[in-house]
């Protein structure tokens, strides 16, 4: 950079001033022009003043596309430039091929070719980002010009780089050429072909290979060749093998790549190669190399043995991504191959090793969970053999899955207390969601063995628990109930015969730690609909529910457990009715828990006594709300709601002469949000005149202080009888005008349409009875937050996003939502594709991947053909991501693993930087 500085700030200084810059450049020729570039480029990379830097950006940005671009960028390729100007002046070409292709004249196809040709020779020696970006010029021109104009252009290419050049050493020469096939297959994967063109430039390039394969593995075999020499092979390699390259074809070089393994400055690369040849697509088709592989492959277990033993995380990470790869991507093709069983169970155990690789996730070890997919595949193939085959690999397999089971427990289990407390606070929740996806696969793995798989549980619990001469640690007891507790979520264990054993366990636990307290506590929440099926053993764990009442750091674990109990078991709770009141008494009296868990607590203690005598819940009621009552005639003291009763009198009359100015109206609003927050339902007699007064003030001037106050009297009173008919009012009332206001453009108003979004969110969330009316036209409402979608600003985005994850979930429940979603469901994807594509700030991409995630759930069959609609669009979301890019993302979305929220998000992720090309690249480090 220094040499840069040095040579711009010999500029005249007359020149370096911002008002240069504001010139057209179509006006600015020679040597003006290249005096401009130059002050522009200083002050990109040098000036202090972010608006000089903005400035000069912009205007270098509009060069780049200018007319004059063709004559300024083979200026400033001269080898007299530092390579910063090098640099701009061979960005400048790829942009001009790229983009504005048909602007070249046929008849100078040749000479630009030749050119580069020139330039890159000249570079193979020089500047190695210049020579790079000269190479993505030259491979763009290339897929312009074949096959027609240029059609064996890759022959040509390694023809041309072979001949000797006395000007240029050879070794330069070769790493060129190897940089300009590595960039050819990347440049055809985000260019901007029209589709048709793709699949013409495809099926090109795959026959071209024949040019290319034998040269990488002539390089890769030639004895004393440089190991950066072998490095830029296997890239190139790995290049092009996404092009879906027949795999037969690719053999001698996966072999070559597997070799590559055992040099520790290749082995990166040579992952990368072979993971990237493995995941083919198409690579299913061929068996035969399938099978080749496995043999390599299982030749790598002692350097993966030796990786771990010696905490070499990166080697024995590699080596798990490489049998993954195989094993998750083909697991159904190599099943199919009956007699060659034994390779891929040896093959599966090699997954399992991973799979229990020693070390807590994720501080000693991160790949583990890379395994956890395969697992859910290779189950899924099996059981979706008809049933004679099916019963052979179950039997096969079977022993494999409780394996499984006893490896993902061991991996669940906490480290010691002292370990645990040097844990960042990232890593604990990183390991937090590891064990989830642990929980997931064992809910799955439930599928394939059945109430076994209970039995195995229980059996390790009690023997682990009845065993006096070998003491257990509490990790080890913990994780065996969380097992249990994975599957009782979500599998109805009812008619399990070892429920009521285990049941019986529980108390003989030692809790001695929080984080065994929480999982029994969830263990006994998810026993609550078995426990009103047989509660007679109600009294075994009621005791240990009441007693971590009153332990703060058991707050969510215990209340939501004592609330199931009260809703599933209330008919059966009366003989513990007193108790149960008077420990939530006291815990609520001792305030030791946050404002939500109270709320918990209090709804619990209303299923509760509903079920009691009238007498009984008079007389519980009393205890438990007098203390209230003492507090509210305190509060009423000092706060004083006849005042305020009062004073809204007064209010009326100000408004009535300032009902058009914006502050007095917003004043007014800020106001009774703060009564309402204070007050809550005591603000009750108030309602019906204050929604009223809001009708008026929000009709006459939308504000968005109005809606927040309305989305408040939503949240408090919308779901109570009395209350209904004035807040339904008033919601149709600030729909109908809001409604109006996106007729007439609501651009000029983000703020209101942010607060109207986040306003139908809490409809739907606490009344989404409000959505049945006759009068609310829900098509336009949607419409309305399609629309909102495409705001530049994030708030309003997020709270778009925010209305359509409460909306879609009600498609079950809500017939008008139902056939909105239905008739208009496909324009709502197609605006979160956009966004995702680039049309939205990343940061809003979780949001975005919600609303996938609730479409996947609630609407599943109509997205499958909606996604494949939109991404058939030539272009869309984003040109720069390939035809195959969309369907492998389509794929992914409709999978499985649509069921996984985190995964669903990890997916949009990836595509949103595939679709604005910033894939791979250092803008993704901190995102």
């Amino acid at each position: 950079m220094g040499s840069l500085r040095a040579e711009l700030w010999a500029l005249p200084l007359v020149l370096v001033n911002v008002a240069l810059l504001g010139q057209d450049t179509a006006v600015l020729f020679g040597s003006k022009m290249l005096l401009c570039l130059f002050q522009a480029l200083h002050q990109l990379y040098y000036d202090p003043n972010i608006e000089n830097k903005n400035l000069a950006q912009k205007w270098l940005m509009q060069a780049q596309v200018s007319p004059q671009a063709w004559h300024f960028s083979w200026l400033l390729l001269n080898m007299d430039k530092v390579p910063e100007i090098q640099y701009f002046g061979a960005s400048a070409l790829h942009i001009k091929i790229s983009r504005y292709w048909n602007d070249i004249p046929a008849d100078q196809y040749e000479s630009l070719k030749s050119q580069l040709f020139t330039q890159i020779t000249r570079f193979a020696s020089g500047s190695k980002i210049v020579l790079t970006r000269l190479c993505v010029a030259l491979a763009s021109l290339a897929l312009s010009m074949m096959p027609e104009a240029w059609p064996c252009a890759v022959a040509d290419m390694v023809r041309m780089f072979q001949a000797e050049d006395s000007n240029v050493d050879g070794r330069a020469r070769c790493l060129a050429l190897l940089e300009l096939l590595t960039v050819l297959p990347e440049e055809f994967q985000t260019s901007r072909l029209p589709q048709y063109r793709k699949g013409q430039v495809r099926s090109v390039l795959a026959q071209e290979c024949g040019s290319v394969f034998p040269l990488l593995e002539q390089l890769l075999q030639q004895q004393g060749s440089p190991g950066f020499i072998k490095q830029k092979v296997l890239k190139c390699f790995s290049s092009w093998v996404q092009l879906e390259i027949p795999l037969m074809d690719c053999e001698n070089l996966i072999q070559a790549a597997f070799t590559s393994l055992q040099d520790p400055e290749l082995f990166d690369t040579a992952v990368e190669a072979v993971v990237n040849a493995i995941s083919q697509p198409d690579a299913q088709r061929y068996v035969n190399t399938l099978l080749k592989l496995i043999p390599p492959v299982l030749g790598l277990q002692e350097q993966l043995r030796q990786a771990v033993q010696s905490g070499d995380m990166e080697t024995s990470h590699g080596i798990c991504r490489i049998a993954v790869a195989l094993g998750e991507n083909h697991s159904r093709a190599l099943l199919d191959q009956v007699e060659h069983w034994q390779s891929f169970l040896a093959l599966v155990n090699m997954i399992m090793f991973c799979t229990g690789i020693p070390g807590h996730y994720p501080v000693n070890e991160t790949t583990s969970s890379l395994t956890l997919t395969f697992w859910y595949t290779l189950q899924d193939d099996i059981l979706s053999f008809e049933p004679d085959k099916q019963a052979v690999y179950q039997q096969v397999y079977r022993p494999v899955y409780f394996q499984l089971v006893d490896v993902l427990l061991h991996k669940a289990q906490f480290p010691s207390d002292e370990e645990y407390g040097f844990w960042s606070s990232d890593e604990k929740e990183q390991f937090r969601i590891y064990r989830v996806d642990i929980s997931d696969t064992l809910m799955y793995v439930y599928e394939m063995l059945g109430a076994e798989l209970l039995s195995s549980l229980y059996d390790k619990l009690g023997r682990l628990l009845t065993n006096t001469e070998q003491p257990s640690t509490w990790q080890h007891t913990e994780a065996l109930l969380y097992g249990f507790q994975s599957i009782a979520e979500t599998i109805d264990v009812n008619y399990s015969d070892v429920v009521p054993g285990l049941i019986g366990l529980i108390p003989r636990i030692s809790i001695s730690n929080v984080q065994l307290a929480d999982t029994v506590m969830f263990t006994i929440g998810a026993l609550s609909e078995w426990l009103a099926d047989h509660p007679v053993m109600i009294n075994n764990v009621l005791p240990l529910v009441l007693q971590a009442l009153g332990n703060p750091e058991l707050s969510i674990s215990s209340v939501s457990t004592l609330k199931k109990i009260c809703r599933e078991c209330k008919y059966d709770l009366p003989p513990y009715a007193a108790n149960i009141v008077a420990v939530s008494q006291e815990v609520l009296m001792k305030q030791i828990h946050k404002t939500s868990q109270c709320m918990w607590l209090m709804q619990a203690l209303g299923f509760l006594l509903s079920a009691l005598q009238v007498e009984e819940i008079l007389k519980n009621l009393h205890s438990l709300i007098t203390p209230y009552i003492q507090q509210l005639e305190k509060l009423a003291d000092e706060t004083v709601v006849v005042v305020l009763q009062q004073v809204f009198q007064l209010i009326q009359k100000v408004l009535s002469k300032w009902l058009n100015d914006a502050q007095v109206v917003e004043s007014v609003c800020a106001i009774f949000e703060k009564s309402v927050k204070t007050l809550l339902d005591d603000f009750a007699p108030m309602v019906p005149q204050l929604c009223e007064m809001l009708g008026q003030m929000y009709s006459t001037i939308p504000q968005a202080s109005a809606i927040d106050l309305t989305r408040q009297l939503v949240h408090i009173f919308a779901h109570e009888p009395a209350h209904f008919p004035p807040i339904k009012a008033l919601f149709l009332l600030v729909t109908s005008v809001t409604l109006t206001l996106f007729q007439q453009g609501p651009r000029d108003h983000p703020d209101i349409v942010d607060s109207f979004m986040q306003l139908l969110a809490q409809a739907l969330k606490r009344k989404p009875d409000l959505f049945l009316c006759s009068n609310l036209d829900v098509k336009a409402v949607f419409q309305c937050g399609v629309l909102s979608l495409k705001f530049p600003e994030a708030p309003t985005v997020k709270a778009s996003c925010g209305f359509f994850t409460e909306l879609l979930p009600r498609c079950g429940e809500v017939a008008p939502v139902a056939q909105v979603v239905h008739e208009n469901g496909k324009v709502l994807l197609q605006a979160v594709l956009e966004g995702i594509g680039g049309q939205a700030s990343r940061s809003l991409m979780d949001h975005f991947a919600e609303i996938l995630f609730a479409l996947n759930k609630h609407c599943f069959s109509y997205l499958s053909i909606w996604i494949k609609e939109a991404m058939q669009q030539d272009g869309f979301p984003s040109a720069r991501v390939s035809p195959e890019q969309k369907e492998t993302f389509s794929q992914q979305i409709l999978s499985r693993e649509r069921v996984n929220k985190r995964r669903v998000k990890e997916m949009v992720k990836e595509f949103t930087l595939l679709c604005r090309g910033l894939h791979g690249t250092e803008y993704t480090a901190d995102y």
